[in-house]
């Protein structure tokens, strides 16, 4: 049972309003139950010179891509050293600041369920289970050489499950049944091809208005919601006519879509930092180094896409997008962001917007009374210098749930 006062920090409080120095953060259980001054004798954790921000989210991770992808589906890692890297991954995020994170394909439940009971560091996940694709789409890695019906021969149950393959509307609606059975918080579907695609263009166009459309009832029936993997303005439309929710990456989504989406209300989730990781060294994720001529075009659209979206009123989150072995540049996403917009709209994108998209915004997101205690505490003042958000080491607190995860001072 927690029950502390967190005092003598600043606190950038998620909403976008100006930092406040001097109000002390109450820690009753799971909750923030005050703001203000701590009674006498009251038990204090001193935070003085830290700069108090709430748990940061990531919208866009994969937590079941946390080895190097080929050699992983190619069966050359045993189940205990993927298991082991995914395990790692998820303390490195929460060690970086991230206390909830939105796995959009790769994981099912099992992984979800022993960080949730304690028995592995991590953020809170909400996950989506395998990704639904067509036959040959983004989210199909087969070799070409192997015939499609082995692909679900991929999958550790319990562990990790990269994708269901859909063609046609009854596929689509016996996959995602079968999905939420197994405990999938949302539903994610590829509609254009992708950057690290087998089989595709990012041009490429994937499932019909119909088949996206099944996706968004049966989610609808069950209080959920769709996100799309898309890049090109045609696949952007074909969801959003269909009802999703979200858009991620949007590369080459222009004014007109900016403007369809915001007269929807579907929100998008640019994810920049994967696309710089990619660009250094491809091979780092255990990719091709061809892939890297994908990237440079993408990278440019989603930054104009970005702006598009900002300027026709689309809430707009924050993903990361990180993949392979090396995914300790999670918070490099803030500060690439910060260099686009600015620093507070960062932070903001990766809080109380984010906690808007994930539909938990009454939980998590912003230091407010009656959130959950999910909060990050930084050595030096990421405001003043974005640069901060990619350095781990200068996260110096970290409480999640109201326990104390990290605390490096």
């Amino acid at each position: 049972m927690s029950d502390y006062w967190i005092v003598g920090a600043r606190i950038v409080d998620g909403t976008g309003r100006d930092p406040v120095h001097g109000p002390a953060i109450h820690v009753e259980d799971d909750r923030i139950t005050a703001l203000g001054r701590p009674p006498a004798g009251a038990r204090a954790l001193d935070a003085r010179g830290l700069t108090i921000t709430p748990g940061l989210i990531d919208a866009h991770v994969h937590l079941g891509l946390s080895s190097d992808i080929n050699p992983s589906l190619r069966r050359e890692l045993s189940v205990a050293e993927l298991a082991a890297d995914m395990f790692d991954n998820c303390g490195r995020t929460l060690d970086a600041g991230f206390t909830t994170v939105r796995d959009t394909g790769g994981i099912d439940a099992g992984l979800a369920r022993v960080v949730a009971g304690g028995k592995v560091r991590g953020p809170r996940i909400l996950q989506c289970g395998p990704v639904q694709c067509q036959t040959g789409g983004h989210g199909h890695f087969a070799a070409e050489w192997e015939p499609t019906a082995n692909w679900y021969d991929h999958d550790i149950p319990g562990l990790r499950s990269i994708s269901l393959l859909s063609d046609g509307p009854e596929q689509m609606r016996r996959n995602v049944r079968e999905t939420f059975r197994r405990g999938a918080d949302f539903l994610k579907l590829c509609v254009t091809g992708g950057v690290m695609s087998t089989h595709d263009k990012i041009g490429d166009t994937q499932f019909t208005t119909e088949e996206i459309a099944v996706a968004v009832a049966e989610a609808n029936a069950r209080g959920s919601y769709v996100t799309v993997h898309a890049h090109n303005n045609a696949g952007i439309r074909n969801a959003v006519h269909a009802g999703v929710a979200c858009v991620e990456h949007g590369s080459e989504m222009d004014e007109e879509t900016a403007g369809l989406m915001a007269a929807k209300g579907v929100a998008l989730v640019p994810t920049l930092a994967t696309m710089h990781a990619l660009l250094q060294d491809a091979t780092r994720a255990g990719l091709p180094a061809g892939i890297a001529d994908r990237v440079g075009p993408v990278l440019q659209g989603q930054i104009d896409g970005l702006l598009a979206a900002r300027a026709a009123g689309v809430r707009t989150g924050l993903g990361s997008d990180l993949i392979g072995a090396d995914q300790r540049g999670r918070g490099r996403e803030l500060t690439l962001r910060s260099d686009i917009e600015s620093p507070m709209l960062a932070l903001e994108a990766a809080t109380r917007v984010n906690a808007e998209i994930l539909r938990i915004a009454d939980r998590v997101g912003t230091v407010e009374v009656g959130k959950l205690a999910d909060l990050t505490a930084w050595a030096s003042d990421p405001l003043d210098n974005p640069e901060v958000f990619g350095e781990p080491d200068n996260v110096a607190l970290v409480i999640r749930g109201g326990r104390v995860v990290k605390e490096a001072r």
